[in-house]
Order: structure tokens, then C-alpha cells, then sequence
């Protein structure tokens, strides 16, 4: 009579739960799909840069659903906006995983947003795929990196600039906006300049919050420093405070022939916005420019002209390609085929089939993972802006280069070892120990 008693309950309590479409049901629901997260700042003073993103990452979702999807499910993104709020970045994260129980993450800019999410996937094991060039010193078994580390852009950017074609450069303004990207990059770039036998007194290093607007005086003092010497201006400003720079640089006279400036945060969705006639011959470093000459850029090209169409996207036929789009469609690439190599979207599983992953890119050259540091093997170009909005490659390395986590110029850096092979010694961190 118990056992009978119990059964009828469970029945009970089953047609209950599929009448009211309770968890059974959401759970069954949530089965049918692999949840996707898609964490950018659609709106505030990063949204100029990734809204972007979140649009290519949704096409190379859709993309992937219309080959079959993965293991025989179609991936459902779940995008949310952080709002350009550092720490509402932690918030949305920790909502992704925990309620929205998202297989992998594809999103942050900047790297304080970065920064601000990292104890959240590192306490949850999630998975990160972060985009966008940033400053290394980190290396994380949850982050896989496929933007640049400072010797895949800024490095052979200052090389650029004082070599020959470069101009000779021999004074250098550090110009950033005040968090750990532009702070930690120059202080790489302080450290390599001194190798390079460059004097305290002929670098000037200035920052400004997010979303400034006001460069006259910057702009002036910049003029004055240049005198006596050719100097050249390294830009790590970020977000929409590049528009009213670069304006500014436009109403004071100031010509890429007489200082020019090389840029790590603006590429050709920034310049989408801005008259760039008068910017002609300034600098941007990257690993991707949408005016590169490969098939597979070409057809990376297509394919986002024909998704902007299809989806009435805002801009229409005047949005472009850039840099972290690319590395948004590579990490998104290379989570798909690990896991169909894992043959599971568990994390664990498809971390370590994500190490040594390839793809054929749209910069022309096959990108592998690093197995050991979580970053991938990139090319560098340098780019002239051209009347247009599009960048004359002026520059590039022969191939691929292999990323520094941790940088050689900083002492307590060069000592330290990036490895998530066996038996992990990622520098300073300590590997979590996931069951």
C-alpha cells in the first residue's frame, strides 16, 4: 500500500508540474538548446565598440545553426547588456551562468570589464572567449584570449615607429584613458623604450577618464612637447572619447606628417562615425584589417554584408569589419569544434579540447590556441587610415607570433610561466581544483 501510495504521489505531482509548465518542463525546454552567453555593452560610452561584437556573434551563431547546430542542438544566444557599468559586467556574468546556465561566454572590451568578471567565471568555472586586445600579466584557466597581448600590437608598433619607414620617432606620448589596459600597457612600453635607450624626459604620459570629450589643451600640450624632436603619439584611448581626439587633432592642424598617431582601440568601426579626411597617413595597430586581400576575408566580408541586410541591421550597407569581430568569429569557431571534438559542452571537457584548435581566419592565416597559455598565435599589421574609413596596410609580420601572457620588459613578469598543461604553473595563479 506504501509503494502504491508513493507511486500515485509521483504521478500526481508529475502531471501537476507538465499542467503548471513547471521545472520539468523548463528543464526539458532548456535540453533542446545550447545556451549561448553574449556579454557587451550595448549601451554607454563602450557601445560605439560592442554592439559590434554582439551582432558578429550572433551571425556566427546563426551561421553554425544553419550547418545543424552542435551535438544535434541549435545554439540559443542569451545576450545582455552591461550598460558600459564595470561592475554590473560581474552581475550579468554571474546571471548568465548561474540562471541562464550558459555552455560558454563571448563577450567584455575593456579590461577592467574583464577584470570584473574574472572571479566570477574562476568561482563558477565558466568559460570566457574575451575579444579585444589587451594589456597581458594575466593568464587564466577560465579566459581564453583571441584578441592581442602587448608583443602582437604594441611592441611592434613602437618598432614601427621608430624605424625608418616609421618615421624615426624619438619621443613618444603615452596618450590612454585612466584604467589597467592603458596604465599597464605603457608601463610595458615605458619599460621597452628604456631598452631602446629613449630618455625619461622624452616620453609624456597623459590619461583621461572614459567618455571625455575635452583634448584642446591636451592636444596643445602635445604640440609643445613635440618641438625639437620627431614624436609620435601612442593612443590607447578607448571608446566613444576617440570621436572628439581625433576631431580635435583635425582643428588644431595636426597632420600625420608632423606627429603622428598610432592607435590600439580604434579600427573601422570607430572611424565609421568621424570625417576621417583630415586623419589620413594616422596609424592603427591590429591582427586584422578589413581591407586585407585573402578569400577567406572576402567571404567573412559577404557573409556579414548579407546577415547586416537580412537583420535590417542600423548602418546598413555602411557597416564594416574590424579586428575584434574577427577575433569574436575565431573564438566562437573554435568553441564549436571543441566541443564536437569533446562530444559535450561541459566546461572541463571542452577547455581542453579547445587547446590547439584551428581555424582558418579572415586575416589569410590558420590561428591556433596556445595549449599552454590560452592565446592565440596572431599576425600584426600596421595600417595608414585612408579618406575612406579603411586602412592602407602599411606593415606586417611574416606569419603568426606566438603571445606573451607575461610580459619580458616587466622583472617580476619575465619570471613568470604561463602553462595550463600539466601540471599547471600559469604564473601566479593557483589552478582551482574542478571535480
Amino acid at each position: 500500500m506504501r509503494k502504491s501510495a508513493w507511486r500515485s504521489l509521483g504521478v500526481s505531482l508529475l502531471l501537476l508540474a507538465l499542467a503548471l509548465g513547471g521545472p520539468l518542463v523548463g528543464a526539458a525546454k532548456a535540453a533542446e538548446t545550447i545556451k549561448v552567453g553574449i556579454l557587451h555593452s550595448l549601451s554607454g560610452t563602450m557601445a560605439i565598440s560592442e554592439t559590434s561584437l554582439k551582432d558578429v556573434a550572433l551571425m556566427t551563431i546563426e551561421e553554425i545553426n544553419k550547418g545543424g547546430g552542435l551535438l544535434g542542438k541549435k545554439l540559443e544566444p542569451v545576450v545582455v547588456d552591461p550598460a558600459s557599468n564595470w561592475p554590473l559586467f560581474a552581475e550579468k556574468a554571474r546571471e548568465l551562468i548561474e540562471k541562464h546556465k550558459v555552455a560558454v561566454t563571448f563577450g567584455c572590451w575593456t579590461s577592467v570589464s574583464r577584470k570584473s568578471v574574472l572571479p566570477v567565471f574562476e568561482e563558477l568555472n565558466g568559460l570566457l572567449f574575451y575579444p579585444v586586445q589587451y594589456e597581458g600579466e594575466e593568464c587564466s584557466l577560465n579566459v581564453f584570449y583571441t584578441g592581442a597581448a602587448p608583443n602582437q600590437q604594441a611592441i611592434p608598433a613602437v618598432d614601427y615607429l621608430m624605424s625608418k619607414d616609421g618615421g624615426e620617432a624619438k619621443r613618444f606620448v603615452l596618450l590612454g584613458t585612466d584604467y589597467v589596459y592603458p596604465r599597464t600597457t605603457n608601463k610595458i612600453l615605458r619599460a621597452y623604450l628604456q631598452t631602446k635607450q629613449v630618455a625619461e624626459a622624452d616620453i609624456m604620459e597623459t590619461y583621461t577618464p572614459f567618455g571625455h570629450a575635452d583634448y584642446q589643451t591636451i592636444v596643445a600640450n602635445i604640440k609643445k612637447f613635440a618641438v625639437g624632436k620627431r614624436t609620435a603619439v601612442i593612443s590607447t584611448i578607448n571608446g566613444d572619447s576617440n570621436v572628439p581626439f581625433y576631431k580635435e587633432l583635425a582643428n588644431q592642424g595636426l597632420k600625420a606628417s608632423d606627429i603622428p598617431v598610432i592607435a590600439f582601440s580604434v579600427g573601422e568601426e570607430e572611424l565609421r562615425g568621424i570625417d576621417t579626411k583630415p586623419l589620413v597617413g594616422h596609424l592603427a595597430a591590429w591582427n586584422y584589417f578589413m581591407s586585407i586581400k585573402s578569400p577567406e576575408n572576402q567571404a567573412f566580408i559577404a557573409k556579414w554584408k548579407a546577415y547586416v541586410k537580412e537583420h535590417n541591421l542600423p548602418g546598413g550597407d555602411k557597416r564594416v569589419t574590424n579586428d575584434p569581430m574577427e577575433a569574436t568569429y575565431i573564438g566562437i569557431k573554435m568553441w564549436a569544434q571543441a566541443v564536437l571534438q569533446a562530444g559535450t559542452t561541459e566546461v572541463n571537457a571542452v577547455r581542453q579540447a579547445v587547446a590547439n584548435q584551428k581555424v582558418k581566419a579572415p586575416c589569410g592565416y590558420e590561428i591556433v590556441m596556445d595549449a599552454k597559455n590560452h592565446h592565440l598565435h596572431k599576425p600584426v599589421l600596421i595600417g595608414e587610415v585612408k579618406a575612406d574609413g579603411q586602412f592602407e596596410i602599411v606593415w606586417q609580420t611574416k606569419g603568426p607570433i606566438r603571445a606573451d601572457a607575461w610580459s619580458p620588459f616587466i622583472p617580476d613578469s619575465a619570471k613568470k610561466v604561463a602553462d595550463w598543461t600539466y601540471p599547471w604553473v600559469c604564473g601566479n595563479c593557483t589552478a582551482p581544483k574542478y571535480k
